[in-house]
């Protein structure tokens, strides 16, 4: 097959969207199919992978993303030779893909990767809340129905879209991972390069620092259990906008000994980070389908989570981590305790995890994709055929 990958950013841009993308189209191109990435940015960056076709738009800030409302003429040349095209983003690349793709009969395939209702809240926040939601309830139902397949990640990313007014079928398919660096036993980064002991309890958070991933929330939980366990440390991997808030946060609350920031380290690395801590920790409510989380439960590391749609699909409450409602700030608290005080705990929990994380092994998942793939190319062949069959209908009613 000849896939084309649509999405408003790519690399360098760090983000899971993009992680997805590298990591699916490594593994398709690896299974002999041709992948191609349609995305906005510099026409002159260079590329360390083939297949990277960019066309100009404006860059939004410091955020990495750029406005752009077409493709050049090379681009577009080259999208009407895919046999299917699988959109990332709904809003500037879905809005493309419904106008190059459809009339061509190329079959278009939408994963929902993010929850938009969330987003709006955090990075709107000038803006009536209703005003945010409203757009998105009115745009993406009918985005979906454009769509041959629609897919989510987890069961509740699911009901999320069903809730925003998408009635279509919606197929769940977890967002594979390579958990293989994950699950061997990496070698570990030395704890007293970040001024730990060997006898610390190491939380870990690793992703990006943005308002979205609830950090403040979680500095709150560890600054109490740093008073009941003198051994607790956290260590933060990562690097985003809320970063320096973050590190003042830590000096206000007297924590500098105890929380170390790594800032971005390359993703080849997070392997040794993962295996010198004991149990990952995470507040945020915005997750579709955490790879983070995967990754650590690939480690074999307990989870601390808050239940939301992705974390709770990822997270059993008691059997690979503890879960806690939003907003629990004493209950979080209590369970990251627990989790530093209880080794055993922590073992048990963490073998359970590492098993768990195989049903999203990158190769399982991949292939449940190529199925999507062939199904959206199947129904669009039907579109195609009836339009025609339109066509030549409304033809000879003419010429009789």
């Amino acid at each position: 097959m000849r896939i084309g990958m649509m999405a408003d950013v790519y690399k360098p841009h760090v983000s899971g969207v993009t992680h997805y993308i590298v990591l699916n189209k490594k593994y398709l191109e690896a299974l002999g199919h041709e992948v191609f990435v349609f995305t906005f940015g510099d026409e002159q960056a260079r590329d360390d992978e083939v297949g990277v076709i960019r066309s100009p738009g404006l860059p939004i800030l410091d955020t990495g993303y750029y406005f752009g409302l077409g493709y050049t003429p090379l681009a577009r040349k080259l999208l009407k030779t895919m046999d299917v095209v699988h959109v990332h983003h709904p809003f500037l690349s879905g809005a493309l893909a419904v106008r190059h793709c459809r009339p061509r009969g190329i079959g278009l395939v939408f994963t929902n990767h993010t929850r938009y209702d969330l987003y709006a809240k955090v990075y709107l926040p000038i803006l009536p809340e209703a005003f945010g939601l409203t757009a998105i309830q009115a745009y993406l139902p009918v985005f979906c129905k454009a769509c041959d397949v629609v897919v989510a990640p987890s069961n509740g990313m699911m009901e999320v879209l069903r809730n925003l007014g998408v009635d279509v079928e919606v197929k769940v398919v977890p967002n594979g991972v390579d958990i293989t660096p994950f699950k061997i036993n990496a070698r570990a980064i030395d704890r007293s390069s970040f001024g730990f002991h060997p006898q610390d309890v190491v939380l870990i958070y690793t992703g990006r620092l943005g308002a979205e991933k609830n950090l403040p929330f979680l500095l709150r939980a560890f600054s109490g259990v740093a008073q009941a366990c003198p051994r607790a440390r956290l260590l933060i991997v990562g690097d985003g906008p809320e970063k320096d808030n973050l590190v003042d946060r830590v000096q206000h609350m007297g924590l500098q000994k105890k929380v170390h920031f790594t800032g971005m380290v390359p993703y080849e690395d997070v392997p040794a980070y993962l295996a010198c801590a004991d149990a990952f920790v995470t507040a945020s409510t915005t997750e579709v389908h955490p790879l983070s989380v995967i990754e650590a439960m690939a480690a074999g590391l307990p989870v601390l989570g808050i239940h939301s749609p992705g974390i709770s699909d990822t997270v059993q409450d008691g059997i690979t981590g503890f879960l806690v409602s939003e907003e629990d700030l004493a209950g979080f608290t209590a369970k990251m305790v627990r989790l530093a005080l209880d080794d055993e705990v922590r073992r048990q929990l963490g073998e359970r995890a590492r098993g768990e994380s195989e049903k999203y092994h990158i190769e399982k998942t991949v292939q449940l994709m190529i199925e999507i793939y062939q199904e959206a190319i199947q129904k669009a062949s039907v579109r195609r055929r009836r339009y025609r069959r339109s066509i030549s209908g409304i033809y000879e009613r003419f010429w009789k």
